[in-house]
C-alpha cells in the first residue's frame, strides 16, 4: 500500500506542479531553444505593455507591471509550453471600461478576478465557460478589435482631449480631423507600414534548410529576428527620431512622459482608495466595478484557455483546463501585489513563442527578467517613445482579431449562429457586457429551443412512427405530446403509434408523466403506443414508475408485428407489465441494451 500511496502521492503533485514532470529531463539544446524563444518575445512584450497600458487608460508603467508576473508563475503551473500570460489588447479595453482610469481600481480588480478564477479552478468549474459560445466570442473580439483600433487613431494623428465613449469617440475625430499634427501622423503612418511589411516578411519566409550555405544561413538568421522583433525596432527607432528632435528644441510628437523609473514596489492590493479628501471603502469600490468582477475574469480565462487549447493542437499534446485556470488565477492575484492589472494569454506573443521553437514554459522565464531589466534601467528612456509609434503597434496587433470569415463560415453552415455573433457585435460597441450578456442569452435560448423542440423523424403509414432525434427532457415533452396525437390519435380512424427511443439516454419525472398521460390517451382510444430502443438506464426508469399501458420492444420491426395483431392473439406479444425472460437479462446490463 505505501508504494501506491507515494506513487499516488507523486502524480498527485506533478498534476498540481507540472514543472516537474518536464524538468528533469531538461537539456542544454532545450535551454537554447527557450532563451530564444523568450529573448524574442520579451522584445515583443516590453512595447506592446507599453501600448496597452494606454489601452487601459492606465500610466505606461502598469503595463509593465503587469508584463512579469506571468512568466514566472506560468513556468511552475503552466501545462501549455508555447503560451504566454501577460497584457492584452482585450484585457487592456475590458480594464479601462470598469476601471475609471484608476489604477488603485486596476489593480484590485486584478486581485480580485485571480481570487474568483483560482475559486473555479480549485472547484472545477472550467466547464462554466463551455456556455460562451464561439459566436458571442467571436462578435465580441470583432467589436473590440474595432474599439481598440479606432481609439487610438487620436494617438496616431495627435489629436487632443478625444472621448473614451466609442461613439463619442467617432464623432469628436472626425469634428477635429483638422487639428492633425503632421508629424505625428507621418511618423505614425510610417511605422504601421513598417510593421506591416516586416509582419509579411515573417510570414513568406522559407523554412530553413540543412543543406543552405552559411550566408543564406546567416541572412535568413538577421531578417528573421528583424521581423520577429519588429515592434521593438520600430518602437526603438521613433523613439531616437523623437530624441534628435527634442534636443534640437523641436516637437513635433506626442510623447509618452515621464514614467516612474525602478521596479513596482511589493504591496498588498488597495482595498480603498482616497480622492479629493474622500475615502471609497473597499464594497463601494467593488459596486462601482459592478459586472466587471464577471466579466473580466471570464473573458480573461475564456481567452487563455483557448490560446492554450488552440497551441496544445498545432503541436500535439494535452493541456488541463482546470490547471490553467489556477495558473492565471494564482497570477493575477501575487500580480496584484505588484500593481499589476488583469492578465490573460496573449495570442500574438504565444505565436511568437511557438514559432521561436520554445520547449518548456522556462521559456518566460527570460521574458520576465527581460522586462524586469527595463524596468530597472530603460524607463527614463521610454519617456521619448511617440504615442503615435505605440498607436501603430496597437492597431497592427488588434487588426487580426476582427474575423471577417466567421461571417461567411455562419452564412454558409449555420446561418441561425449569426443572431448571437451579431448581436453580440453590435451592442459590445455601446455597453461591452450588454454585448456579452446579450450574446450569451440568444445562445442560451437557441439551446434550449432545440432542447424544448428537438427534430423528429416521422414516418408515415397504418403505424405511425416518430424518432426524436436528440434527447427528450421535460420542456419538449408536450410537444412531443402534441405531435403524436396530432398525427395518430386525431387520425381517422386512430392509429398506433411507435416511439423510436435510441437516442434518449435520460428522462425526467415530468417527461414520465407525460408519457403516462399519452398511453392513457392511446387506452382510451383503443389504440397501442410502443417503445423501442430503449436505453437500459431509461428502461429502468419507465419500468420503475409503473406506467399503465407500457410496452416495449428491441426493434422496430417486432414493434410493428405486434402491433399490427390484435392484442393479446399472438403468445409471444408483450403485455402490460410482462418483461420476456432474454429481454429482462439487458436489465443487468450496466451498458444500453
Amino acid at each position: 500500500m505505501a508504494p501506491d500511496t507515494c506513487c499516488c502521492s507523486a502524480a498527485a503533485l506533478r498534476r498540481r506542479l507540472p514543472v516537474l514532470a518536464w524538468l528533469r529531463d531538461y537539456s542544454l539544446q532545450w535551454l537554447r531553444l527557450d532563451f530564444i524563444a523568450g529573448l524574442s518575445v520579451g522584445l515583443t512584450v516590453i512595447p506592446q505593455a507599453l501600448a496597452y497600458a494606454e489601452v487601459a487608460g492606465l500610466p505606461p508603467q502598469y503595463g509593465l507591471y503587469s508584463a512579469f508576473m506571468g512568466c514566472f508563475v506560468y513556468f511552475f503551473l503552466g501545462t501549455s509550453r508555447d503560451v504566454t500570460l501577460g497584457p492584452t489588447a482585450i484585457m487592456s479595453l475590458l480594464v479601462s471600461f470598469y476601471t475609471f482610469r484608476e489604477p488603485a481600481y486596476a489593480v484590485l480588480l486584478a486581485f480580485l478576478s485571480g481570487c474568483i478564477q483560482l475559486a473555479m479552478g480549485l472547484l472545477h468549474l472550467g466547464f462554466l465557460l463551455d456556455f460562451i459560445s464561439c459566436p458571442v466570442i467571436k462578435g465580441f473580439t470583432s467589436a473590440a478589435s474595432i474599439t481598440i483600433g479606432f481609439g487610438q487613431i487620436k494617438n496616431l494623428l495627435g489629436l487632443q482631449k478625444i472621448p473614451r465613449q466609442f461613439f463619442l469617440q467617432v464623432y469628436h475625430t472626425f469634428l477635429h480631423i483638422g487639428e492633425t499634427r503632421v508629424g505625428d501622423a507621418v511618423l505614425g503612418l510610417a511605422s504601421m507600414l513598417l510593421l506591416l511589411v516586416l509582419k509579411c516578411m515573417r510570414e513568406h519566409m522559407p523554412p530553413p534548410h540543412p543543406e543552405m550555405p552559411f550566408a543564406v544561413k546567416f541572412s535568413r538568421g538577421l531578417v528573421w529576428t528583424v521581423t520577429t522583433a519588429r515592434n521593438a525596432l520600430v518602437v526603438s527607432s521613433a523613439a531616437l527620431i523623437a530624441y534628435a528632435f527634442e534636443v534640437t528644441g523641436s516637437h513635433p510628437f506626442v510623447l509618452t512622459g515621464e514614467i516612474a523609473e525602478g521596479l513596482p514596489p511589493v504591496r498588498i492590493p488597495p482595498f480603498s482608495v482616497t480622492t479629493d479628501n474622500k475615502t471609497i471603502s473597499f464594497s463601494e469600490m467593488v459596486q462601482d466595478m459592478g459586472a466587471g468582477l464577471a466579466v473580466v475574469p471570464l473573458m480573461g480565462l475564456l481567452e487563455s484557455i483557448a490560446v492554450a487549447k488552440s497551441f496544445a493542437s498545432q503541436n500535439n499534446y494535452r493541456i488541463d483546463a482546470n490547471q490553467e485556470l489556477l495558473a492565471i488565477g494564482l497570477t493575477n492575484v501575487l500580480g496584484s501585489l505588484v500593481s499589476s492589472y488583469p492578465v490573460t494569454g496573449s495570442f500574438g506573443r504565444t505565436a511568437v513563442n511557438a514559432q521561436t521553437g520554445v520547449c518548456t514554459p522556462a521559456g518566460g522565464l527570460v521574458t520576465g527578467v527581460l522586462v524586469l531589466l527595463s524596468l530597472d534601467y530603460l524607463t527614463s528612456l521610454f519617456s521619448y517613445i511617440p504615442k503615435s509609434a505605440l498607436a501603430a503597434v496597437i492597431i497592427t496587433a488588434v487588426a487580426p482579431l476582427f474575423d471577417v470569415k466567421i461571417f461567411r463560415s455562419l452564412w454558409r453552415v449555420q446561418r441561425l449562429d449569426l443572431l448571437p455573433l451579431c448581436v453580440t457585435f453590435l451592442l459590445s460597441f455601446w455597453e461591452i457586457q450588454y454585448g456579452i450578456l446579450a450574446g450569451s442569452l440568444v445562445s442560451l435560448l437557441i439551446l434550449l429551443y432545440s432542447v424544448a423542440r428537438p427534430k423528429t423523424q416521422v414516418s408515415e403509414g397504418q403505424i405511425f412512427v416518430l424518432q426524436p432525434a436528440s434527447g427528450l427532457h421535460f420542456p419538449a415533452i408536450d410537444a412531443l405530446r402534441e405531435t403524436i396525437t396530432n398525427r395518430a390519435l386525431e387520425a381517422s380512424p386512430p392509429r398506433s403509434a411507435v416511439l423510436e427511443c435510441t437516442h434518449i439516454s435520460s428522462i425526467d419525472y415530468t417527461v414520465i408523466a407525460g408519457l403516462g398521460e399519452l398511453l392513457e390517451d392511446f387506452q382510451k382510444k383503443g389504440v397501442a403506443l410502443a417503445f423501442v430502443g430503449l436505453q437500459v438506464p431509461v428502461l429502468r426508469t419507465l419500468l420503475a414508475a409503473d406506467l399503465k399501458g407500457f410496452r416495449y420492444f428491441t426493434t422496430l420491426e417486432e414493434a410493428e408485428k405486434f402491433l399490427q395483431q390484435e392484442l393479446g392473439t399472438e403468445p409471444n406479444s408483450i403485455h402490460e407489465g410482462a418483461v420476456p425472460e432474454h429481454r429482462s437479462s439487458l436489465l443487468k446490463s450496466p451498458s444500453g441494451p
